[in-house]
């Protein structure tokens, strides 16, 4: 944790939030190494391939399963420089206090802020979908009452703690993993039958149905990049974690892997059950795979399993980001009275919580496929930021010149920040627009915060406790 300077001796804690000082309150090391992995494959949500695997796959005539190889190579990459990072800091705000530590607090900051637009509107994402989803099991109900009912479950469970959340997020993933099996089963004796013709290389080579580029398949893979959040999450949970710099790299590690290639399998199955420049829908062609598959026992049990991802999604996707609040509150990158202080009863960051919460309400509204590229754009900057961060710390800070840690901390990196560069600049031109306003925006923050660069940023000073 950072240590401030006290100032004049505290008077004794009382019962209320208000009279405890921030250095007196820390978060629970409670995580092992199970939860952090189910933490970030519920952060990722499993069954949210189906949430882009529709667009994806129709613009890039059936390849979806392809544009996921690519995708995944830029992961791997950039998951092995975040387990990196992780060892030689293992505390709460990922990319931000990574790149704070190694380029200094006003890149730190900018890359807080990048990660920020992602974090900020994930959650928007799951309610949005949430409230999609439930409508049409029960049209009588409007959208939007599911999705402030969501919302203040999902607040109340992050409130109580990180281990309401932790037990919530174990239950959500294993309801998805029996539905991808079920899925699995179902699909598969589906093409088996041989009552419709079946191209098992069409999901790679695609199926004629689209005149794709290369540019075209690399616009797909950027959209994708939204089914790997989750990995750098659990860089977010190093504070919580009973042993960070060995099990948070392994986590994340795992999680990137593991999850890939779900998404890989089940792109590829999916495109077998229904050609995937076919859909009367792409937006909803989950439901269109789902229905040739397995009919409305399929479909229905998709839409159970995938509102209860999407809420799990939303609760630590909120858990994630509020961290991030409370780590830059703390820091003074933004106002530390309200961002950097915890519950003197729940440990938690309460106010953070409650602000993603209130933005969160926007969703209501929101066009889901701009939010999908916007989300994007924050991460790959977040991903590149990580990679350069490994080089400086490994290669420059400490002087690893042997061959080994070249090509360790050197050429993979180098590899995972040119990958992640040219899927970033593959995005759509108004979510690229949206971006580089919002990173605009923090810069000129940072400039009103620094006075013109000439005061130095607020600096963390990480404890060797952690």
């Amino acid at each position: 944790m950072p240590n401030y300077s006290s100032g004049p001796e505290a008077a004794p804690p009382a019962r209320a939030a208000s009279s405890i000082q921030p250095q007196q309150i820390k978060l629970k090391r409670v995580l092992g190494l199970p939860s952090l992995v189910f933490f970030g494959l519920v952060y990722m949500v499993p069954l949210t391939i189906f949430t882009t695997y529709g667009v994806v796959s129709a613009s890039t005539g059936g390849r979806a399963s392809l544009a996921y190889i690519i995708t995944l190579a830029a992961m791997i990459f950039t998951a092995k420089s975040y387990a990196s990072m992780v060892k030689v800091f293992p505390v709460a705000g990922s990319s931000y206090s990574y790149a704070s530590k190694t380029f200094g607090p006003n890149i730190g900051f900018l890359a807080g802020w990048s990660l920020l637009l992602d974090y900020m509107l994930l959650p928007m994402v799951s309610y949005l979908v949430i409230g999609i989803y439930l409508n049409i099991l029960f049209p009588a109900v409007p959208a939007w009452i599911f999705v402030v009912a969501c919302i203040l479950l999902v607040t109340v469970l992050n409130v109580v703690g990180i281990s309401s959340v932790a037990t919530a997020s174990n239950l959500i993933v294993l309801v998805q993993f029996v539905f991808i099996a079920v899925f699995v089963v179902i699909a598969v004796g589906f093409v088996a039958t041989g009552n419709h013709s079946v191209n098992l290389g069409a999901p790679f080579t695609g199926d004629g149905g689209a005149n794709v580029t290369f540019s075209t398949l690399m616009a797909g893979a950027a959209v994708l990049c939204l089914s790997f959040l989750g990995f750098d999450a659990i860089s977010t949970m190093a504070e919580e974690a009973k042993n960070p710099k060995k099990d948070i790299p392994r986590a994340i590690i795992i999680v990137t892997v593991g999850a890939g290639l779900l998404f890989l399998v089940l792109a590829y199955i999916s495109q077998l059950v229904f050609p995937g420049t076919g859909f009367n829908d792409p937006v909803s062609a989950a439901s269109e795979v789902m229905l040739k598959a397995g009919g409305d026992f399929l479909n229905i049990f998709f839409i159970a399993a995938y509102v209860a991802g999407a809420t799990g999604s939303a609760i630590t996707s909120q858990a994630s980001v509020s961290r991030i609040l409370y780590s830059m509150g703390r820091d003074g990158m933004l106002p530390r009275r309200i961002f950097g202080t915890l519950s003197a009863r729940f440990k938690t960051p309460i106010i953070p919580i409650m602000l993603v919460s209130v933005i969160s309400v926007l969703g209501v509204n929101a066009d889901v496929n701009l939010l999908f590229s916007i989300v994007s754009f924050g991460a790959l900057i977040a991903f590149s930021i990580v990679n350069l961060s490994v080089m400086k710390r490994y290669l420059w800070d400490e002087k690893r010149r042997s061959g080994k840690d070249v090509f360790l901390y050197g050429v993979l990196p180098g590899i995972g920040f040119l990958l992640t560069l040219w899927i970033w600049t593959s995005l759509a031109p108004n979510a690229l627009t949206i971006g580089v306003i919002w990173l605009a925006a923090g810069l000129v923050y940072l400039l009103i915060l620094t006075k013109g660069l000439r005061r130095k940023a607020p600096q963390v000073e990480f404890s060797e406790t952690l």
